[in-house]
């Protein structure tokens, strides 16, 4: 009988992503999955996760849509940034469109969950082009960046060697499941494969855990705030698919972020909390391929 050793896990994708594929970017090396035929549908995940995130979803969509999901270099990550590479916010978000262009995609849906949400919100405001429609689930906002839930995370990355140690209880499932991890971002235990794989590599690589801290420490309101001021010039159609029970993002957001795209609706998700797509996958991959069919209606 084969082992399986916590390297295996944290290299573990769902069988419904398909094969991991990479893609070589100005800003580096970027792994990604494509899975389904048809109009194309690319998902951004958020810090301290990965594509993952999305297998719920992707494997509902796929029997009718392309499926692109991203492995950003956000600390759950299998390839790290090259020693010195740009990862804030904005260099993310341009890595993002850079990944649009190399994979030579028109007419995207892009989809934004947490930190993902907000480089959504940065790209469609800065490299629209290829984006066709936007959908937004539960995400930062403005000064909701990050949420104060993970405050935390900006101090303990400034000291050098503390988010090593952060990170080291992560090993064990019980603190996986505590406000501070998982534990407000979903009503429900994760896959453990795919929680794995969200806390494994940060644990073992510290290349992966260089990345996050870049990210985290490139952060800030004013890019959040620059975004959504911009928002009102934005002429795709958007869909905001916000957690009724979110802790982390508050519905109030949600309704704002609608608000602020002049051709939006606002569509809540009952019985789920920031991660949607792991709570109610059935809602939120309805709400998305009913969004992608929908005809394209010009901004009033």
């Amino acid at each position: 009988m084969s082992s399986t050793t916590a390297t295996d896990r944290a290299h573990w994708r769902s069988p419904a992503l398909g094969d991991a594929r990479v893609l070589d970017l100005p800003g580096g090396r970027l792994a990604y999955h494509d899975v389904g035929s048809g109009p194309p549908i690319v998902f951004v995940h958020g810090l301290l996760v990965n594509a993952n995130l999305w297998r719920k979803v992707v494997e509902r969509l796929a029997p009718d849509f392309r499926c692109i999901a991203l492995d950003l270099p956000f600390g759950a990550h299998t390839l790290p940034l090259p020693a010195g590479a740009a990862n804030t916010p904005p260099a993310a978000a341009g890595m993002v469109a850079d990944a649009l262009e190399a994979l030579d995609l028109d007419d995207v849906t892009l989809v934004g969950n947490d930190s993902g949400g907000a480089l959504c919100q940065m790209l469609i405001t800065t490299r629209p082009e290829r984006v066709g429609r936007l959908v937004l689930t539960s995400c930062d906002y403005r000064d909701n960046f990050p949420p104060k839930l993970f405050g935390y995370l900006k101090p303990a990355a400034r000291v050098p060697g503390l988010l090593r140690l952060l990170v080291q209880p992560f090993r064990l499932h019980l603190p996986r499941r505590t406000p501070i991890a998982f534990g407000w971002l979903t009503k429900r235990p994760i896959d453990r494969a795919a929680e794995d794989s969200y806390v494994l590599p940060a644990i073992h690589d510290a290349g992966v855990r260089r990345d996050a801290r870049a990210f985290i420490l490139g952060a800030d309101t004013a890019q959040t705030n620059a975004a959504a001021d911009r928002l009102r010039k934005v002429r795709q159609p958007a869909l905001i698919a916000w957690s009724t029970e979110d802790r982390a993002f508050p519905l109030e957001d949600g309704r704002r972020l609608a608000a602020d795209l002049p051709n939006s609706r606002f569509d809540p998700i009952d019985d789920a909390y920031t991660f949607s797509m792991e709570d109610n996958p059935e809602r939120l991959s309805e709400l998305i391929a009913g969004f992608v069919r929908e005809p394209v209606r010009d901004a009033v």
